[in-house]
This record gives structure tokens, sequence and C-alpha cells, in this order.
């Protein structure tokens, strides 16, 4: 794909990757991704923001080949998605200064191998004149690593935000066009992403607020022509309260969990409270992700393997304990064949999680009438918990 114009002197350059399915060998992508780099055109210097995955690289040099000089490459992260192909630009750009922040020199050295005096260091709130542009460089660590900051160019009020604000998604779109599709996208990468820096985010979110923001421009995904609903979005999933929302997912080998779990969706959908099921053994393991953000509770339904839980439920909670939710109650259900340890187990694996354990339901084999019973109770609890919490 060819460059394109964003305003005058300011280019989308970069790839969309519309096969890719994997991300880190771990996240789902089930539609594509974007590698965004930008080229700003100024009155006597030019800058290009960030570049793209190695693999892609050849489609960003073939860009390059139609621009005359760079005189800066401006790194926000040093991540191979957004950094990967700087030596690449270097070859062919020599005399271009790489832009980071102090602590991304040094990975950029041990990631990339880029030598020393190339790079420029830039302190949290420095400007940098092309001319008649000029760009003022704001960290923002943790997010989502700890080198990491964004661009904001303060003439034209644009915001280039690297990971902040992006959405994985592939398309031909330049701006935000389908503001529900994009919304869930953008849900997901901040589930998989950003979700476990919250509190970081905060801060560098009310860094952000003094700013006169037009436009968000992201390393992944289409541009934000329209930021405010995207920065609104960001603010409910950070700050807001978490929601009248059960998530509970979970594996039954021979339908005794499932059992449990079927009663316990009926019983809380009774008492007013939503309830997202994942059958851990089909799940898209995003999606899963992303019903966590608003969690008000998460229910791990697990049965008995080897005196432990189920690996599938062992990763649900090992994923819930990395991402750290917001969700302020959880509690596990599950059946056993002869004994165990599955609830030690599993509360084991949650030390970052910050939530009252409610009473557990295990059924020995087949669940029976006092089971059940357990289970209208729990439901009662988690609904009584939820209004007192004022989540809605």
């Amino acid at each position: 794909m060819h460059k394109r114009k964003i305003m005058e002197n300011i280019y989308w350059m970069g790839a969309v990757d519309w096969d890719r399915r994997l991300f880190d060998s771990l996240i789902p992508l089930p539609d594509g991704t974007s590698y965004n780099a930008y080229l700003i055109e100024g009155s006597e210097k030019t800058a290009l923001l960030d570049t793209v995955d190695p693999p892609m690289s050849g489609e960003l040099m073939a860009q390059l080949g139609q621009v005359d000089k760079i005189d800066f490459i401006i790194s926000h992260h040093a991540e191979q998605d957004h950094s990967g192909a700087i030596p690449r630009v270097l070859e062919q750009f020599p005399e271009a200064k790489v832009v980071v922040t102090t602590k991304a020199k040094g990975m950029l050295m041990d990631l990339l191998k880029i030598p020393e005096n190339a790079f420029i260091t830039v302190q949290d709130g420095e400007t940098l004149s092309l001319g008649n542009k000029t760009l003022k460089f704001l960290y923002t660590p943790w997010v989502h690593w700890p080198e990491t900051m964004v661009t904001y160019l303060q003439e034209d009020k644009i915001l280039f935000s690297c990971d902040f604000y992006g959405s994985h998604i592939a398309t031909s779109d330049l701006f935000v066009n389908d503001q529900g599709r994009v919304h869930e996208a953008a849900k997901r990468y901040f589930a998989e992403i950003m979700m476990p820096f919250r509190n970081t985010i905060s801060r560098n979110m009310e860094k952000l607020r003094g700013y006169d923001i037009r436009m968000i421009a992201p390393s992944h995904g289409q541009i934000y022509d329209q930021p405010e609903w995207i920065m609104n979005a960001y603010r409910d999933w950070v700050l807001g309260n978490p929601h009248n929302v059960v998530v509970l997912p979970f594996v039954s080998m021979h339908g005794s969990t499932r059992q449990l779990v079927d009663h316990l969706t009926s019983a809380l959908v009774d008492r007013g409270v939503r309830i997202e099921l994942f059958n851990l053994a089909v799940t898209d393991i995003g999606k899963l992700a992303m019903a966590l953000v608003d969690a008000g509770t998460i229910v791990l339904g697990a049965p008995t393997v080897l005196v432990g839980p189920h690996p599938l439920a062992a990763y649900a909670a090992l994923l819930a304990n990395a991402l750290k939710p917001k969700a302020k109650f959880l509690s596990i259900i599950g059946s056993y064949g002869w004994g165990g340890k599955t609830v030690e187990t599993l509360a084991g694996m949650i030390p970052n999680l910050k939530v009252e354990v409610l009473e557990p339901v295990l059924c020995k084999g087949v669940p029976s009438a006092p089971d059940f019973e357990a289970l209208d109770k729990l439901a009662g609890t988690i609904a009584q918990k939820h209004k007192e919490n004022g989540f809605r």
C-alpha cells in the first residue's frame, strides 16, 4: 500500500497485515492488524514516527523510496512490531538520528544492536522543531512497556499515541468509519495488553488531559479523527466501576461441572445479573479477556484432574491473575471424583486479584439437590454484593 495523506505534509506509512492471526505467539488476532508509521515533513526537517514489524519492512522501504531525506526516526516503543525496521531505515538514511526516551535507548541497543551514536535521547516534555512543525514528547511509562512515550504535534493537534488507544484490525480505511467494529477491537486490545497497567495508564491519561487533541494516530489500527469517544471508552475501562456482570470461564469433562454452570447461570439471570460464559475447550481467549474488563465477579468452573484443577481452568486463573481485572468478587464451582485440592490450587494462582472470595461450590460426582441449593445461595450472594457496590 502506498503512503497516504492525513493532512498537508503528514502521511500514514507502514503496512496492513491482513493474514496475521496470532501476536507474540499468544494473542489471537481475528481481524489481523496494521503497523502504522507516520511521516511528518516540516519546513526544515523530516521525521519518521515508528516503523513496522520486520517481516513487513519491505513495504515500508518501498514507501520511503519516494522520500528524499529523513532527519529523525522517532521510536515510541522498543518492541519489534514498532521498532524492528529501524536498522533498515538507518541503512537507507544513515544521517538520521533515532529519538528515544532514556530507557528506550538501552533497550534498542540490546534488541536491535543499533549503535549508541545513532541516538538522541529526549526528556519528558521536551520539544523538537522540524521548522514549521513542533513535536512534543511525553513519557507514558507502562503503556505498555517501561520506556514508552507519545508525540504531540503542536500545530496540528495530533497525538501519535503508539500502543495507547490502539486496535488490532486490518482494513483499507485510514480513519475510523465504523465505531462499533473499532470499539470491539480496541477493547480487545486494551484487555489483552493494557489492562494490567490500569493504575499507570490512569496517570498518563491525566497527563494528556490538558492537551487539545483533535486526532489520535495510534501504531495499530485506524486513525481517530473524532477521538473523544475512544478517550471516553478508556476512562470507563480504566477508571469506571465494574459492571453487574459475572464472567464464568469453565471446562467440563463428563457433564457434572456443566450442570453446575447451567444452574448458576439461570439463578443469576433470575436475580438480574448478566452472565457471560466461556467454555475453555473452545473459547477465543481474547473474548474472555474483553469480558474481564467489565466483570464485577469471576466464577471459575473446574472439574478436578489428578487432585488439582483441569489445566484449562488453571490457565484461565493464570490469565486473570496476569491481566489484573477490576473485579471485586471471585468464586469457584466444580466437581470431583474422590477428592483433591482444586480450590486451594486455583486460589493460590490469583494473588494479583484484589477480590473477596465467595463460598465455593464443589460436588462429588453428579450434582444433587444440596449442590443446586448452594448455587442458588451463591447467586443470591453475588446479586446482593453487586447491588451493595452499585454495579450497573
